[in-house]
């Protein structure tokens, strides 16, 4: 495949181009503000995919952000690749801890530091870039759609609606995804399973406005406090949620697969190392990789309330905060467990205060089969590109909207990820390997020829 390595070489710096072109645009899908944004990111989009060689891209609306779509059909008799990405990002709080302007790309130790360098923008640009290489290269073998979409990092709350409005110009044989990772740059892995997420806010009410904390503290009860005890019974000494049915439904993994999983190469101390910490913690009886690929967790990701500016303020808060969420694993519906913690959390309230939990957004897990054509294709390209059989691997992060496809499309999806471990996806100094972008580039043509190979 000497085509693809020329292609490549030669079309490098303006692959770059595009890239940087796409991360300038701040689209922010949590913040309100940046709807502007979303709408330019599907408009640039929808012109990268017509220069790669599409014979159509339109910007659909949806109740929420733009979904953009492209295709180029070369025979309707061949199968037919639908990819799926992302065009939005989390928000770049907290900025002080960025070392350079996260919309303002930069190459630095060869590699792209910005937000969306890895998730979702340097990954799907991948795609687009490979399938123009096809197509300028008269290579491609099967037909190609796309789906770029704008609600991923906020749960993807209104692409099933619209996957189900347009389901039969959505018609495929699989679907490829490109936001999962790699063991390490050298140890390729192709994600066979995802958790599933649900996400709450809390909201715990004790007095009707901010006290004086000397003059009320002791008497009244303090809602940070009371919110701080609350959370500290999520979780017991043994790492087990607490909420009762939590585990009703977990689908637990055979010895077999437990087996192939730890012969995957990990190590404990480097693993530590590389996020500055001591000691591991996790549920008892499970590896590390093992608490974030096959079992759920629960997690603070923030929580807030009273003082929090510059210097003292002698304050008993009226309210406190927290947003809180849960991974979960294959048969552990969202919505249920949504309702089991909100009524397990209401109901652990002292009366000193008033607690109300909202459901934000949530989805279910999901596996792929590793004996299905797409699977054993991906497999191949993988083992070209990188000299090694990728390992399967089940993935602690959730990508909601998979398991929407296969309920609502019908369709299989196959998770090709390039990312790795210290790309710092969602945190301060997101980057992306050079290395890994461009041999993405240089698989996904290899997945295309497989593909289309197995399914004559």
């Amino acid at each position: 495949m000497d085509h693809i390595d020329k292609y490549v070489q030669e079309n490098k710096e303006r692959f770059l181009e595009d890239l940087f072109g796409l991360i300038r645009i701040p689209s922010i899908s949590s913040i309100q503000s940046h709807k502007p944004d979303m709408y330019k990111a599907a408009e640039y989009w929808k012109k990268t995919l017509l220069e790669a060689g599409a014979d159509k891209a339109e910007v659909f609306e949806t109740v929420g952000n733009p979904v953009t779509y492209g295709e180029k059909i070369i025979d309707p008799a061949l199968p037919t690749v639908l990819v799926y990405a992302h065009m939005d990002v989390m928000p770049v709080d907290p900025i002080e801890l960025w070392d350079s302007p996260p919309f303002e790309p930069e190459i630095r130790d060869s590699k792209i530091w910005a937000r969306g360098a890895d998730d979702d923008k340097g990954q799907s640009m991948m795609h687009a870039k490979a399938f123009e290489l096809m197509v300028k290269t008269n290579t491609l073998p099967c037909n190609v759609k796309f789906m770029i979409e704008g609600e991923e990092e906020v749960g993807s709350p209104n692409l099933g609606l619209w996957c189900e409005q347009n389901k039969e110009m959505l018609k495929a044989d699989v679907i490829l995804v490109s936001d999962t990772s790699m063991i390490d740059s050298k140890t390729p892995s192709i994600t066979t399973g995802l958790r599933g997420l649900a996400y709450w806010q809390v909201e715990v009410t004790g007095p009707n406005r901010d006290l004086h904390s000397g003059l009320f503290g002791g008497a009244v009860a303090n809602p940070i406090n009371v919110l701080s005890s609350m959370i500290a019974q999520m979780v017991d000494e043994n790492g087990k949620v607490t909420v009762p049915g939590f585990y009703e439904n977990v689908m637990d993994v055979s010895a077999e697969e437990r087996n192939l999983l730890a012969g995957a190469p990990f190590d404990v101390e480097e693993y530590k190392k590389a996020i500055d910490v001591k000691e591991l913690t996790g549920e008892k009886g499970y590896s590390p990789m093992e608490c974030t690929g096959i079992r759920p967790s629960f997690d603070i990701c923030g929580i807030w309330g009273g003082s929090t500016g510059e210097g003292a303020k002698t304050v008993l808060p009226s309210k406190a905060f927290a947003k809180i969420s849960s991974r979960l694993v294959p048969n552990q519906d969202h919505h249920k467990i949504a309702d089991l913690f909100k009524a397990h959390f209401e109901s652990m309230a002292p009366k000193s205060v008033k607690v109300e939990v909202t459901s934000l957004h949530g989805g279910q897990g999901y596996v792929c089969p590793i004996d299905i054509p797409a699977y054993q294709a991906a497999e191949k390209a993988y083992n070209d590109t990188y000299g090694k059989r990728p390992v399967p691997v089940r993935s602690g992060g959730s990508i909601p909207i998979i398991s929407t496809f296969e309920q609502v499309l019908g369709i299989k999806s196959v998770l090709m990820g390039f990312g790795l471990e210290a790309d710092a996806i969602h945190s301060p100094n997101e980057n992306y390997p050079l290395e890994q972008f461009y041999n993405g580039i240089k698989t996904i043509p290899l997945f295309y020829k497989y593909f289309a190979e197995m399914m004559k």
